[in-house]
Protein backbone atom coordinates (compact mmCIF):
# COMPACT_ATOMS: atom_id res chain seq x y z
CA UNK A 1 0.00 0.00 0.00
CA UNK A 2 2.76 2.38 0.80
CA UNK A 3 4.30 1.87 -2.49
CA UNK A 4 0.98 2.76 -4.01
CA UNK A 5 0.76 5.75 -2.19
CA UNK A 6 3.82 7.35 -3.06
CA UNK A 7 3.42 6.38 -6.68
CA UNK A 8 0.29 8.17 -6.67
CA UNK A 9 1.71 11.15 -4.69
CA UNK A 10 4.81 11.50 -7.02
CA UNK A 11 2.37 11.34 -10.38
CA UNK A 12 -0.04 13.95 -8.13
CA UNK A 13 2.96 16.62 -7.94
CA UNK A 14 3.98 16.11 -11.88
CA UNK A 15 0.62 16.28 -12.86
CA UNK A 16 -0.16 19.40 -10.85
CA UNK A 17 3.04 21.02 -12.11
CA UNK A 18 1.44 20.92 -15.07
CA UNK A 19 -2.08 21.99 -14.01
CA UNK A 20 -0.83 24.98 -12.32
CA UNK A 21 1.27 26.64 -15.16
CA UNK A 22 -2.26 28.09 -16.43
CA UNK A 23 -6.15 28.02 -16.43
CA UNK A 24 -6.73 26.79 -19.63
CA UNK A 25 -5.04 24.05 -21.78
CA UNK A 26 -5.75 24.52 -25.90
CA UNK A 27 -6.33 21.47 -27.08
CA UNK A 28 -4.62 21.23 -30.72
CA UNK A 29 -4.95 19.43 -33.94
CA UNK A 30 -1.96 19.89 -35.86
CA UNK A 31 -2.82 19.12 -39.55
CA UNK A 32 0.39 21.50 -41.37
CA UNK A 33 3.49 20.40 -39.46
CA UNK A 34 4.37 24.43 -41.16
CA UNK A 35 1.75 25.51 -38.61
CA UNK A 36 3.23 23.59 -35.45
CA UNK A 37 6.01 26.34 -34.21
CA UNK A 38 4.08 29.45 -34.55
CA UNK A 39 1.26 28.23 -33.22
CA UNK A 40 2.50 27.52 -30.32
CA UNK A 41 4.65 30.75 -29.72
CA UNK A 42 1.16 32.19 -30.21
CA UNK A 43 0.20 30.50 -27.59
CA UNK A 44 2.85 30.10 -25.34
CA UNK A 45 4.02 34.07 -25.32
CA UNK A 46 0.19 34.92 -24.63
CA UNK A 47 0.40 33.13 -21.57
CA UNK A 48 -0.73 29.73 -22.73
CA UNK A 49 2.69 27.73 -22.40
CA UNK A 50 0.77 23.98 -21.90
CA UNK A 51 -0.24 22.64 -25.03
CA UNK A 52 -1.77 19.58 -25.47
CA UNK A 53 -1.06 17.98 -29.02
CA UNK A 54 -4.01 15.30 -30.01
CA UNK A 55 -2.47 12.23 -32.18
CA UNK A 56 -5.12 12.61 -34.67
CA UNK A 57 -3.13 13.69 -37.39
CA UNK A 58 0.05 12.14 -39.23
CA UNK A 59 2.86 14.59 -37.86
CA UNK A 60 1.10 14.84 -34.89
CA UNK A 61 4.89 13.00 -33.46
CA UNK A 62 6.98 15.52 -35.37
CA UNK A 63 5.18 18.63 -34.16
CA UNK A 64 5.11 17.46 -30.31
CA UNK A 65 9.36 16.59 -30.88
CA UNK A 66 9.27 19.98 -32.76
CA UNK A 67 8.07 22.27 -30.41
CA UNK A 68 9.58 20.61 -27.33
CA UNK A 69 13.23 21.28 -29.12
CA UNK A 70 12.17 25.19 -30.27
CA UNK A 71 10.35 26.46 -27.86
CA UNK A 72 11.71 25.32 -24.66
CA UNK A 73 9.25 27.32 -22.60
CA UNK A 74 6.52 25.45 -23.79
CA UNK A 75 4.81 22.61 -22.06
CA UNK A 76 4.40 19.88 -24.90
CA UNK A 77 1.69 16.82 -23.86
CA UNK A 78 0.04 14.42 -26.11
CA UNK A 79 -3.74 13.66 -26.18
CA UNK A 80 -5.92 11.41 -27.97
CA UNK A 81 -3.50 8.89 -26.25
CA UNK A 82 -5.09 5.24 -26.82
CA UNK A 83 -2.53 2.63 -25.77
CA UNK A 84 0.64 1.91 -24.09
CA UNK A 85 2.54 1.91 -27.87
CA UNK A 86 1.00 5.79 -27.81
CA UNK A 87 2.62 6.23 -24.40
CA UNK A 88 6.13 4.71 -25.55
CA UNK A 89 5.66 7.12 -28.89
CA UNK A 90 4.96 10.08 -27.20
CA UNK A 91 7.81 9.91 -24.11
CA UNK A 92 10.19 9.23 -27.28
CA UNK A 93 9.24 12.78 -28.81
CA UNK A 94 9.85 14.39 -25.82
CA UNK A 95 5.95 15.37 -24.51
CA UNK A 96 6.01 15.90 -20.80
CA UNK A 97 2.35 14.77 -20.01
CA UNK A 98 0.03 12.49 -21.87
CA UNK A 99 -4.18 12.74 -21.84
CA UNK A 100 -6.70 10.03 -22.96
CA UNK A 101 -10.24 10.48 -23.51
CA UNK A 102 -10.72 6.86 -21.67
CA UNK A 103 -9.30 4.54 -19.66
CA UNK A 104 -8.71 0.67 -19.32
CA UNK A 105 -7.16 -1.59 -17.23
CA UNK A 106 -4.43 -2.17 -19.70
CA UNK A 107 -3.78 1.55 -20.35
CA UNK A 108 -3.29 1.89 -16.36
CA UNK A 109 -1.38 -0.88 -16.20
CA UNK A 110 1.30 0.20 -18.97
CA UNK A 111 1.29 4.34 -18.37
CA UNK A 112 2.49 3.05 -14.48
CA UNK A 113 5.86 1.90 -16.09
CA UNK A 114 5.61 5.19 -18.29
CA UNK A 115 7.87 7.50 -17.54
CA UNK A 116 5.00 10.59 -19.14
CA UNK A 117 2.65 10.90 -16.87
CA UNK A 118 -0.68 10.39 -18.11
CA UNK A 119 -4.11 12.10 -17.31
CA UNK A 120 -6.51 9.89 -17.90
CA UNK A 121 -10.16 10.87 -19.21
CA UNK A 122 -13.16 9.83 -17.27
CA UNK A 123 -16.78 10.48 -17.30
CA UNK A 124 -18.62 8.59 -14.47
CA UNK A 125 -17.66 8.14 -10.83
CA UNK A 126 -17.14 4.25 -11.88
CA UNK A 127 -14.84 4.79 -14.09
CA UNK A 128 -13.16 6.99 -11.24
CA UNK A 129 -13.32 4.37 -8.92
CA UNK A 130 -11.86 2.23 -11.53
CA UNK A 131 -8.37 5.07 -11.60
CA UNK A 132 -8.21 5.54 -8.03
CA UNK A 133 -7.75 1.64 -8.05
CA UNK A 134 -4.65 2.00 -9.89
CA UNK A 135 -3.70 4.73 -7.72
CA UNK A 136 -4.62 8.19 -10.03
CA UNK A 137 -5.99 10.83 -8.61
CA UNK A 138 -5.56 13.57 -11.46
CA UNK A 139 -8.43 12.94 -14.21
CA UNK A 140 -9.71 14.72 -17.72
CA UNK A 141 -13.62 15.45 -17.25
CA UNK A 142 -14.42 14.45 -20.89
CA UNK A 143 -16.49 15.15 -22.51
CA UNK A 144 -17.31 17.74 -19.99
CA UNK A 145 -20.65 19.83 -21.29
CA UNK A 146 -22.40 16.12 -22.27
CA UNK A 147 -21.40 14.51 -19.09
CA UNK A 148 -23.05 16.71 -16.91
CA UNK A 149 -20.99 19.77 -16.97
CA UNK A 150 -20.87 21.39 -13.93
CA UNK A 151 -23.33 20.07 -12.04
CA UNK A 152 -21.47 16.45 -12.37
CA UNK A 153 -18.08 17.76 -11.54
CA UNK A 154 -20.06 19.50 -8.39
CA UNK A 155 -21.62 16.13 -7.27
CA UNK A 156 -18.15 14.14 -7.47
CA UNK A 157 -16.56 16.87 -5.38
CA UNK A 158 -17.83 15.28 -1.90
CA UNK A 159 -17.63 11.42 -2.04
CA UNK A 160 -14.14 12.23 -4.24
CA UNK A 161 -12.01 15.09 -2.15
CA UNK A 162 -8.72 14.06 -3.41
CA UNK A 163 -9.69 14.31 -6.83
CA UNK A 164 -8.87 16.81 -8.78
CA UNK A 165 -10.13 17.72 -12.63
CA UNK A 166 -9.08 19.01 -16.10
CA UNK A 167 -12.31 19.66 -17.65
CA UNK A 168 -12.16 19.59 -21.44
CA UNK A 169 -15.46 19.36 -24.35
CA UNK A 170 -18.00 21.87 -25.13
CA UNK A 171 -16.14 24.62 -23.13
CA UNK A 172 -15.12 27.76 -24.22
CA UNK A 173 -14.43 31.50 -23.08
CA UNK A 174 -17.93 31.63 -21.73
CA UNK A 175 -18.31 28.73 -19.87
CA UNK A 176 -14.82 28.26 -18.42
CA UNK A 177 -14.92 30.58 -15.21
CA UNK A 178 -18.06 28.46 -13.85
CA UNK A 179 -15.68 25.48 -13.93
CA UNK A 180 -13.08 27.45 -12.62
CA UNK A 181 -14.98 28.35 -10.10
CA UNK A 182 -14.94 24.66 -8.81
CA UNK A 183 -12.77 23.59 -6.24
CA UNK A 184 -12.17 20.29 -7.65
CA UNK A 185 -11.09 21.78 -11.15
CA UNK A 186 -7.41 22.55 -11.50
CA UNK A 187 -7.99 23.83 -15.47
CA UNK A 188 -10.35 23.25 -18.21
CA UNK A 189 -8.86 22.09 -22.08
CA UNK A 190 -10.36 23.82 -24.69
CA UNK A 191 -9.73 24.47 -28.60
CA UNK A 192 -11.71 28.51 -28.62
CA UNK A 193 -8.73 30.01 -28.73
CA UNK A 194 -7.81 28.73 -31.79
CA UNK A 195 -10.23 28.94 -34.32
CA UNK A 196 -10.62 26.95 -37.61
CA UNK A 197 -10.43 30.48 -39.73
CA UNK A 198 -7.29 31.80 -37.99
CA UNK A 199 -5.50 28.81 -38.33
CA UNK A 200 -6.28 28.18 -41.53
CA UNK A 201 -5.37 31.80 -42.48
CA UNK A 202 -2.00 31.90 -39.98
CA UNK A 203 -3.65 34.28 -38.15
CA UNK A 204 -1.00 34.12 -34.96
CA UNK A 205 -1.87 37.45 -34.04
CA UNK A 206 -5.75 37.02 -33.47
CA UNK A 207 -5.06 33.28 -31.75
CA UNK A 208 -2.86 35.37 -29.77
CA UNK A 209 -5.34 37.75 -28.68
CA UNK A 210 -7.72 35.05 -27.70
CA UNK A 211 -4.90 32.94 -25.91
CA UNK A 212 -4.15 36.08 -23.81
CA UNK A 213 -8.25 36.57 -23.01
CA UNK A 214 -8.23 32.73 -21.92
CA UNK A 215 -5.11 33.23 -19.73
CA UNK A 216 -6.24 36.14 -17.97
CA UNK A 217 -9.31 33.54 -16.18
CA UNK A 218 -8.65 32.89 -12.63
CA UNK A 219 -9.31 29.81 -10.92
Amino acid sequence: MSSVMSDTQTRNVRVDAVFALAPVIPVLTIINLDDALPLARALASNGLPVLEITLRTSCALEAIALITRELPGACVGAGTVLSGKDLDAVAAAGARFAISPGATDTLYREAAANPVPLIPGIATASELMRGLEHGWQRFKFFPAESSGGIAALRGLGSPFANVRFCPTGGIDVAKAPAYLALSNVACVGGSWMVPAAALAARDWTRIGDLAREASALTR
